[in-house]
This record gives C-alpha cells, sequence and structure tokens, in this order.
C-alpha cells in the first residue's frame, strides 16, 4: 500500500493536514471558505490541491478526486460548549457538523475523522448529534469511537482538549487503536518560546523562560464579530500574567535587548506572544507562514488544530487501516 489519502474541509492554517501529512497521508483536496486560510495553505504547500469554497456549498460531484479516498477529516468550527456560553447562536456550526457527516456517504472514505470541542463527546446538549452520527453512519458499515485528547500529551505545551469522532469501515473497524500519549513530561511554555524570546537579544529571555514551567491555557482563536486578538478569556489572561505574559493583546515583535521585565509594574511590563509565538504554543513548525494582518492570523492560529494532535490521529488511523 501507497500513502494514504485525505480529503479535509474546513481546513484553516492547516494544522489538522500538516499532521495528517505528518502521519503519511496525502491529501487529495483541502477546502476553506476563509481566503486568508486558503492563502495560508497554499503559501506553505504550493502543490496541495485547495479549493477556496464554503462546506456548506462543495458538492463532491464536481471533485470526483474526492472520491474514494482513505480518510475525510474535519477540524470544524467549534460548537456550544462552557467556552462559547455568551456567542450568539446561528446554528452554523451545528450544521457545518452535519455536512461533513453528510459527505461521508458521497465520498465513501475509508475511516473519518472529526475533530472539534470536548463537550461534543459527552455532553448532554450535543446527544442529538451522536444520535444522527450513529443513525448515519452506523448502516454505510462504520464503528464510530468517541475520544478526548489532551495536546500537552502530545507534545503541544498547551493545555487543550478536543472532543474527537473516529469512524472506521467494519473491515478494519477492530484494528483501530486510541492515540497513545507521545511524552511523559508536559512541554512548558519557557522550554517552547526561550529560544524565539531571546532571538533578538533581550538579555532576560532565560530568567522568563526559567518561571514560564508549565504549559499554557488553551489559546482561543476569536470571533470575527470582535476587536483585536487576545490569547483567551479572563481565566486564561490570569493564568497568562503568573508567567509573566501580558495576553490582553498580540505582540507585534518579541522583546529587544532593552526590554525591562517586571511584571509588578503593570502589563507593560510582562513579554507579550507574537503570532509566530503562538503558534508555537499550538505546535505549529516555526516555517509555517500565517498570511493576513495581526488579528486575522491570530485568529487563524488560535481556531487551529495543533499538528502534532493531528499526526497521532492520524497514526491511530494508517495503522488501523494498513492491517
Amino acid at each position: 500500500m501507497g500513502n494514504l489519502t485525505f480529503v479535509d474541509v474546513c481546513s484553516g492554517a492547516g494544522g489538522l493536514a500538516l499532521g495528517l501529512e505528518q502521519a503519511g497521508f496525502e491529501p487529495r483536496l483541502l477546502l476553506d471558505e476563509e481566503e486568508l486560510a486558503v492563502t495560508t495553505l497554499r503559501t506553505n504547500r504550493p502543490l496541495w490541491n485547495v479549493l477556496h469554497t464554503d462546506l456548506l456549498d462543495f458538492d463532491p460531484a464536481e471533485h470526483p478526486v474526492s472520491h474514494d479516498v482513505d480518510l475525510l477529516a474535519a477540524g470544524l468550527p467549534r460548537v456550544r460548549s462552557s467556552a462559547t456560553a455568551h456567542r450568539v447562536d446561528t446554528g452554523l456550526e451545528e450544521r457545518l457538523l452535519e455536512a461533513a457527516v453528510y459527505l461521508v456517504h458521497a465520498i465513501r472514505p475509508r475511516a473519518v475523522l472529526i475533530e472539534n470541542v470536548p463537550e461534543l463527546v459527552h455532553s448532554d446538549i450535543h446527544q442529538l448529534f451522536r444520535d444522527f452520527v450513529h443513525a448515519e453512519l452506523d448502516h454505510l458499515g462504520y464503528v464510530a469511537h468517541w475520544l478526548v485528547m489532551n495536546a500537552v500529551d502530545f507534545g503541544v505545551p498547551q493545555n487543550r482538549k478536543h472532543g474527537v469522532l473516529v469512524a472506521v469501515r467494519h473491515e478494519w473497524a477492530e484494528a483501530f487503536r486510541l492515540p497513545v500519549p507521545t511524552v511523559r513530561e508536559p512541554i512548558t511554555v519557557g522550554t517552547a518560546l526561550g529560544p524565539s524570546m531571546a532571538a533578538r537579544g533581550w538579555t532576560d529571555a532565560a530568567r522568563w523562560a526559567a518561571q514560564a514551567d508549565r504549559p499554557a491555557p488553551t489559546l482561543v482563536g476569536g470571533s470575527k464579530n470582535r476587536g483585536g486578538a487576545d490569547l483567551g478569556p479572563s481565566r486564561a489572561k490570569e493564568k497568562w500574567a503568573t508567567m509573566g505574559v501580558n495576553a490582553h493583546t498580540v505582540g507585534d515583535e518579541i522583546p529587544g535587548p532593552d526590554f525591562v521585565w517586571d511584571p509588578e509594574l503593570g502589563r507593560e511590563h510582562m513579554v507579550k506572544l507574537t503570532v509566530e509565538q503562538a503558534a508555537l504554543v499550538q505546535g505549529f513548525p516555526a516555517t509555517w507562514q500565517i498570511s493576513g494582518r495581526k488579528t486575522a492570523r491570530y485568529r487563524q492560529v488560535g481556531h487551529a488544530t495543533p499538528p502534532p494532535v493531528g499526526k497521532a490521529l492520524g497514526l491511530a488511523v494508517a495503522e488501523a487501516l494498513k492491517q
């Protein structure tokens, strides 16, 4: 068997697709409705077949290359959860979930991977969706597995939980095993960002990194309807502050040689993470380029599936399909 193939919908900045590539999968087609996300994907992987379209408008019949693939993957916009309690609920996220499942009828992949919030797996408010999944996929011959993963267990310097559906056709279903954590000890913010903090000659970078001795809280991308970028809700900002990070904004550049880091003097004497550093916290390689202006770039990063999570899931699916 050669490289396994996949279609990725709502691809965003490419975190899930990159992880699947690292796991040995080859993309047949990726799609996203956001023009900047499409530019990000094409910039980093010029040879990828990237379509600028809304999932709700996507017709697989017009794109035969999407048929007969090994995996249909979807890191979809987040549905209702405790983290989005104050969001205006339009039902769009739930419709995208259903659209991804309906695609299975047309594409008939050997496996399906949908990543979203952990509440998708266990919350009563999403029971109807779980019932819908089983009603649609069971009779097509898929066995569904629901799991919650924390990105920190897979080398991402961030506590970030994911709700995941993996559905495998019955021929390979018994061979599927849940991903096993790849690190024994969490990677800390200081370890992940220390080198970049020192890149412009900031003499206090090592001292800052030594006290940033734990994983980050969950990065939140934020809504397009909000103002500028920040690193998350109030509780997350408080956790960042304990590491000497001003999470109320995203920085334009890393500290220079003369920056005075003294959190007791207030926010302006705390470090600010740049978009590039936020991408490192998400597990992207430093070479991955995010397109757009600062706020739009940060939102792409914050909404992404960390590539190491995608890789772990891809390896687990590949192991089953190669049996």
